[in-house]
Formats: C-alpha cells, sequence, structure tokens
C-alpha cells in the first residue's frame, strides 16, 4: 500500500515514456518467473461445485469489455461499437465521469443499440484506495454517477481492489479482479475464470464479481509490443476448454484506426482479428453476453445454490479465508 502511494506521488513528475520503459523492463525481468501464472493459472479452471453450465448450453462465455481511460479514447467509441456490431458482439464501455466530458448523447446512443456502460473509478488518478475515508468520499459522488446513468456495474482504474470497500458501491457487480495477472499493480488474482460472489457486510445483498481472464490489449501490445495474437488465442482456447468466462479488457485510446502507427496504439485489425477467430473457431458453441447478464445470471444460480443448502463460498470457488485476504489487502 506505501509504495503504492509513493508511485502515484511521484507519477505526474515521471515522463510518460520513461514510465512506459520502466514497465517493459519490469515485465520482460519477470517474464520468466511468471511462465507458470500467466497468461494460464491452471488452478483457474477448477469449476465451481454444483456448475450446471451456461445458458442455452454453451461452452463457455464470451464478455467483451473496454475501459475509457482519456478524452482520446472516447473520442474513438463510435468507430469501435460500430466495428462490433458488423461483427454481431455487444460489449460493456466503461467511463471515468469526472478525468474528460463524457457525453451523454453518446451514453444513450451506446445503450439505445444494445451495448452497455459502466463506471470506470472517478478521477483516474491512483488515489481512490488511498484511504477508507478517501474511498467512502469517493464512493458518495461514484454512487451519483451510477444512479444518474443507470448503471449497474462499477471498475477500478488500474484494477486496484478491496473487495470489502467496494461493497459501499451501489452496484450489482464489479470487475476490477482478474484471474492471474502478475504485471498489476496488485498482483496475483482470484485463480477463477468464473464468476464469484461477495457479500457485504452490513448484511445487505452481496454483489457478483467478474475477474478478467483474457490478458489486457495494454499489456500484450503497448508494454510487451506482441505483434499478433498468439497469446489472445492460447488464453482464449484454454478458457473454452475449462469452459469458463473469457472476459476481455481492451481500451480504444489505444487502438490505432488510421493506420498511424503512433506511440502507445496497436491496429485495431488484432481486436478485429481476436472476434473474427471466436466467431469462426467457436461458432454455436459460446455465450455472448454483457457483463450485467452474466451477472444476474450468476446471482441467479447463487440464489438456486444457496435454496439447494450449497454453501455460497464452496460453491464460487473463492473460499472465505480468501475473501478475507482480498478485502484486507488494501486497508
Amino acid at each position: 500500500m506505501l509504495s503504492l502511494k509513493l508511485y502515484y506521488a511521484i507519477k505526474p513528475l515521471i515522463p510518460r515514456q520513461i514510465q512506459l520503459k520502466l514497465r517493459r523492463l519490469m515485465i520482460r525481468s519477470m517474464l520468466p518467473s511468471c511462465k507458470d501464472v500467466w497468461p494460464i493459472c491452471q488452478k483457474a479452471g477448477n469449476a465451481p461445485e454444483g456448475w450446471a453450465g451456461w445458458p442455452e448450453g454453451k461452452q463457455f462465455a464470451v464478455v467483451l469489455t473496454h475501459d475509457v481511460d482519456t478524452a482520446r479514447g472516447h473520442e474513438k467509441c463510435s468507430r469501435l461499437v460500430q466495428i462490433e456490431e458488423e461483427l454481431d458482439f455487444r460489449s460493456a464501455l466503461y467511463f471515468v465521469p469526472e478525468r474528460y466530458s463524457v457525453s451523454a448523447d453518446l451514453r444513450h446512443d451506446l445503450t439505445s443499440r444494445g451495448f452497455e456502460i459502466g463506471v470506470h473509478g472517478l478521477n483516474h488518478d491512483g488515489k481512490l484506495y488511498e484511504s477508507k475515508e478517501e474511498f467512502q468520499r469517493r464512493a458518495a459522488r461514484i454512487n451519483r454517477y451510477l444512479e444518474q446513468w443507470q448503471c449497474s456495474g462499477f471498475r477500478s482504474p488500474a484494477m486496484h481492489h478491496n473487495l470489502d470497500w467496494l461493497g459501499l458501491l451501489d452496484i450489482e457487480y464489479d470487475a476490477s479482479t482478474f484471474d492471474t495477472d502478475p504485471f498489476e499493480p496488485q498482483p496475483g488474482g482470484m485463480q477463477t475464470i468464473f464468476p464469484f460472489w461477495v457479500p457485504r457486510k452490513e448484511g445487505t445483498d452481496g454483489y457478483i464479481e467478474l475477474p478478467y481472464t483474457m490478458p489486457q490489449d495494454s499489456t500484450l501490445f503497448v508494454l510487451m509490443r506482441e505483434e499478433g495474437i498468439d497469446i489472445w488465442r492460447k488464453k482464449l482456447n484454454w478458457i473454452a476448454k475449462y469452459g469458463g468466462m473469457a472476459l476481455l479488457i481492451t481500451h480504444p485510446d489505444y487502438m490505432d484506426f488510421e493506420g498511424r502507427s503512433e506511440r502507445e496504439t496497436y491496429p485495431v485489425e488484432h481486436y478485429i482479428e481476436l472476434l473474427r477467430y471466436i466467431k469462426e473457431r467457436y461458432e454455436g458453441q459460446y455465450w455472448h453476453a454483457l457483463p450485467r447478464e452474466v451477472a444476474g445470471f450468476w446471482f441467479e444460480r447463487c440464489n438456486h445454490l444457496e435454496e439447494l443448502t450449497i454453501p455460497f463460498f464452496r460453491s464460487t470457488i473463492v473460499s472465505e479465508t480468501k475473501i478475507e485476504q482480498i478485502c484486507g489487502s488494501r486497508a
């Protein structure tokens, strides 16, 4: 926690290109020791107890999400969703309400076309979890945006998370964790490619946690400078084999739609290639759903399992001890 505070205190003083160079060096040095846990953590493939499968008898789930980190990314959203529509996909886009101006017209257009919107932090300044008092102060404002935008989901910037504190938000689901990603500020992961239930300590209904399970585009193409989607394909095939949830985070901010090969961007064709691969390789085998739909399905599943007296934590993989560790990891 102290190291994160220090990092975000000095981050504005470090030129962006130096930040990227340092992160690239860090990942390069870590890769050899992480080969057994990234991009695949074998433990994450264990299905929950009592698992009866996805809706419609599908083999696995596909969930597409986008973090819109900057005004530049906001400007690219329309082109991005047009690509998805042409390939018969829909996604969820998470906006940062107080970092740039979020267009009401864009939000309404997206939802009217079957896309989902969510809240992505508040300022994207790395200080949301600085203290519980700060989180509580910002949570009140986040809740106002959740209500105003009629959102059911939230994702923290930089994948910071404290599952206990997140219970202060008026959400049906959170999407601030991952199955495995040693390169994140809070490394490790939930070690599951399935959603899970998180109780609220106040005794009210809990919320569903949706970990991302596919490597982020920023990691692959901006930091690791991968030239193709082999790692995406490898992870998707593994998730499909184990019947999990392939939840992907991409950033329109980093997508190059013009073929300009600008710094910190990658060709949008990589994303298009992945979508086509999903459609062609797994036609008829996957349940393509929005995050809120997956959360609704999992909530009903938890209720059904509770009626059958299967303990919540055993049925959702993530143990009570693990939850306590996660909740306390940033306290």
